[in-house]
């Protein structure tokens, strides 16, 4: 426990899903949370369920100008900023002939500018204080291709490189950058209507695990990224997958018959 004490974060998406555990977690373990999301309604409950550590925050993360809002009320609130986690994401499964240009620039606005402008908001004052960790989610499709996910992909691929190439401009200011990259977790974009039983599903996909995961294991992945634990750990990715994209799954009992 405390692995984040007196520390503060701001974490985005977190209404719902990945997000909200990954708040709730670091509150638990000593931080203090801005959750940020354009749910506010859920928000402002998962804020005022957390308690006094957290505090809600309506964003946009393709606004440029919502980001300096949101830092600026962050050092204002909290008094510093040591932790970012990039979350908020939205999903497109269409394939590419179908996919039109205006889907695909959202796509690009909130899942990799948005991310882009986040890490450019916060780094200046990491840099200044010399410390700081950022942990930008990604996605098991930032790791390969998959059918009907062109736009998703490509932002994901993105999200990839760009916490790379932002690991080695922030390394000389101990600031570290790392990816995250979830397989199928039960969150809301997953199953939207919340059904308990998702064995189907791991089924379905080939998952090596047989289950999909749970939002409390991504957060618990994300804190150990932002945690002093992973002290000498940049430029890295994580994935969350249960073997999913570790290669071929074949069933090794059907072998055998």
């Amino acid at each position: 426990m405390n692995r984040l004490q007196d520390k503060v974060a701001i974490i985005t998406g977190a209404a719902r899903g990945q997000g909200e555990a990954t708040a709730r977690l670091f509150a638990a373990e000593g931080c203090s949370v801005v959750i940020t999301d354009v749910l506010s309604a859920e928000g402002e409950a998962v804020a005022a369920s957390v308690g006094e550590r957290a505090k809600f925050l309506h964003q946009d993360v393709s606004d440029e100008a919502d980001w300096a809002r949101v830092v600026e009320t962050t050092v204002s609130a909290f008094g510093k900023i040591d932790i970012l986690v990039n979350n908020a994401a939205i999903a497109l499964f269409k394939a590419i002939e179908d996919t039109g240009k205006d889907e695909l620039q959202r796509l690009l606005s909130v899942n990799l500018i948005g991310q882009f402008l986040g890490i450019k908001a916060v780094l200046p004052l990491m840099k200044q204080v010399r410390r700081g960790a950022i942990v930008n989610i990604s996605s098991v499709d930032g790791l390969r291709g998959t059918t009907g996910l062109s736009a998703y992909d490509a932002c994901k691929w993105g999200v990839r490189g760009l916490t790379k190439a932002a690991a080695l401009e922030a390394a000389a200011h101990n600031v570290r950058v790392n990816s995250v990259h979830p397989g199928a977790i039960d969150t809301p974009m997953l199953n939207p209507t919340g059904s308990p039983d998702t064995k189907a599903i791991a089924v379905g996909l080939g998952i090596p695990f047989g289950r999909v995961g749970l939002s409390a294991e991504v957060a618990a992945a994300s804190l150990f990224l932002a945690s002093d634990d992973a002290s000498y750990i940049s430029g890295a990715e994580l994935a969350v997958d249960g073997a999913w994209t570790a290669g071929l799954n074949t069933n090794i009992e059907k072998l055998n018959d």
